[in-house]
């Protein structure tokens, strides 16, 4: 019996120094501890030797229990430890090391534009004001006051996606929706996305506007000009000029087109103003009567003033770029120079 103790007691020793982890070592001690174990197996045996024998061999057997429980837990500890050491060893930064170089992001210059533009009109009041891309022939044409026949409802100037569904082709149609929701006075700015069939250095199938709408009691075309010329100074600097050229637009009367002095040349002529000193921006002018009439407002009460911009345009002129599909070609050196 003691032969067989030291033996399981060495054999056991030299097992749990071989175990390198948890898993190993529980099996070891299932196999020498558990119910099945070999130290269960010679407790059963006890049996089989002479009674005046058994009392001293079981005191052995549970020596040896108690031994080998203490150094599977001992070797336990030891595993325990090393595992902590190479975690902390895996997860620790080494400060000598040279630093790994985080590309950071920039905003897309048209939504920097877009983001000023509402900031200056905001702070005169205006709010802003959002509605679906794909329109309603009504929305986009009829409660603006485009004939049956205007050239823009042409195939080759509108996308239809339906009988009398199109994407539509100016935020114009956020104007009638707004007035037919709210009663006078209102002002409200209206960004978002547009199509047309066009596609150049200067125009795009896809493109953001922003147009404004005031209406009330007694606003006139020097409010216009006003809120105008504020915005092309805030934008362009107050240095810069403006002029307004008359100009046709079915949902307004009178109708303009409001030039800048050429922001490249400053005024003198270039190849970008074409020698003019002038760079036109937006349209804009008073709301026609028809307009109001689609969305039940008192034309003889009430007047109002409308005006539009393609925000790719004044991106453009701000940053000096001459290719509008520089914008939606995703290149990341083009895209990280605006801030």
């Amino acid at each position: 019996m003691k032969e067989k103790i030291d033996s399981l007691r060495a054999e056991a020793a030299r097992l749990a120094e071989a175990c390198a982890d948890r898993e190993s070592l529980e099996a070891l001690r299932v196999r020498f501890l558990g119910r099945k174990g070999e130290v269960t197996a010679i407790l059963r045996g006890l049996r089989d030797i002479p009674p005046e024998e058994r009392p001293a061999a079981g005191q052995a057997v549970n020596r040896l229990k108690d031994e080998l429980s203490a150094v599977l837990d001992a070797r336990g500890l030891e595993i325990r430890r090393l595992e902590e050491r190479g975690a902390f060893l895996r997860e620790t930064v080494d400060v000598t090391a040279p630093g790994v170089p985080v590309r950071r992001g920039a905003r897309h210059p048209v939504s920097i534009v877009t983001e000023r533009i509402a900031e200056i009109f905001t702070g005169l009041g205006f709010v802003i004001e959002e509605g679906p891309e794909v329109e309603t022939d009504r929305y986009n044409f009829g409660a603006l006051n485009f004939p049956p026949d205007h050239p823009a409802r042409d195939m080759q100037a509108t996308l239809y996606v339906g009988e009398d569904l199109l994407l539509r082709t100016h935020t114009s149609p956020v104007q009638i929706r707004v007035m037919e929701r709210r009663k006078p006075p209102l002002r409200c700015i209206m960004p978002g996305r547009v199509y047309r069939c066009d596609s150049d250095i200067s125009h795009s199938p896809m493109f953001h506007q922003v147009e404004g709408l005031a209406v009330g009691e007694g606003v006139s075309f020097g409010d216009l000009k006003g809120a105008l010329g504020f915005f092309v100074r805030r934008m362009f600097g107050h240095g810069t000029g403006i002029r307004f050229r008359p100009s046709f637009f079915p949902f307004t009367e009178p109708s303009a087109e409001i030039d800048i002095s050429c922001v490249i040349c400053g005024g003198k002529g270039c190849r970008v103003c074409k020698g003019t000193g002038w760079i036109e921006i937006l349209g804009a002018g008073m709301v026609h009567p028809a307009v109001f009439e689609a969305v039940g407002y008192d034309p003889e009460r009430f007047t109002g003033y409308a005006f539009g911009m393609g925000v790719e345009r004044i991106a453009m002129l701000r940053y000096g770029i001459d290719d509008i599909r520089l914008f939606f070609e995703n290149d990341a050196r083009f895209l990280g120079q605006f801030i």
